[in-house]
């Protein structure tokens, strides 16, 4: 590989990585994918995300320090391995049930825990991205703490989701509760942290910025695979026609008011 092709490898490589998203990959895979018989698979594919991650990061950025999600994603991950490597059949039970709560409220306290020491933990990868003299504007960190906020909110309504399919359901793997809310809720906080800093920078510049639409339009659209989720798992076949026509009807309606 030539020296310009590397650059530009490396510099694509470093562009992904620099978005906070990336750093809650591992939680994200882990809270959707465990269950009942998928505790190993799930802390195994977090895990080697976690790997992949970390050194993918030391070697495009080298010598640059640790982020706190970087920590939090080895320690977190690390333990559960460990101690689903070492547990026994009751406990391994009570993880396959409970780990992805465990897992939404530990990033949650991450999150505002962050925000109440005042080091939101979107603000290392926001700063990768910016030019050193915005870091310690007040634009530049509200941006940060409102995006961490709402990562925050996000999991915590997957940890509620999936304690209420747990512990009132009796059903981890209700379609509902395990998977729809929690994908939602996750989605509509990928699509708040690409919108809002749009909107910061255009308030900054007295110019127009993105519409709401920017952000409904991928989560109306989101309504027919979920309708046609629940046309397969659910087998309520009025509710998933009326999802997917919702979808459809919505993103049409968004993209023409746009």
């Amino acid at each position: 590989m030539g020296t310009q092709a590397y650059g530009t490898f490396t510099g694509r490589v470093s562009g992904i990585l620099e978005n906070p998203v990336v750093g809650m990959a591992p939680w994200i895979v882990f809270s959707l994918l465990v269950g009942p018989g998928r505790f190993e698979l799930a802390v195994g594919l977090a895990l080697a995300s976690v790997v992949v991650l970390v050194a993918a990061g030391r070697l495009v950025h080298r010598g640059s320090s640790w982020k706190l999600l970087e920590l939090a994603d080895v320690v977190f991950f690390g333990a559960m391995a460990v101690i689903g490597a070492l547990a026994g059949q009751g406990t391994l039970r009570w993880l396959e049930t409970y780990a992805g709560e465990v897992s939404n409220l530990a990033l949650t306290a991450i999150a505002f825990g962050s925000m109440a020491l005042r080091m939101p933990f979107t603000l290392p990868y926001a700063r990768e991205q910016a030019d050193p003299s915005l870091w310690h504007t007040p634009a530049f960190l509200r941006t940060n703490y409102v995006i961490t906020g709402v990562w925050g909110l996000a999991f915590l309504v997957a940890a509620l989701a999936g304690g209420y399919g747990d512990l009132v359901l009796h059903n981890p793997n209700n379609v509902w509760t395990g998977w729809i809310v929690q994908i939602l809720a996750i989605a509509a906080a990928l699509r708040f942290t690409v919108w809002y800093p749009g909107v910061v920078r255009s308030r900054a510049r007295g110019e127009p910025g993105p519409g709401r639409a920017a952000v409904l339009v991928p989560l109306a659209g989101l309504l027919v695979p979920i309708g046609i989720a629940v046309l397969i798992f659910d087998n309520v076949w009025w509710l998933g026609t009326a999802l997917i026509v919702a979808g459809a009807l919505l993103t049409k309606a968004l993209r023409t008011g746009e």
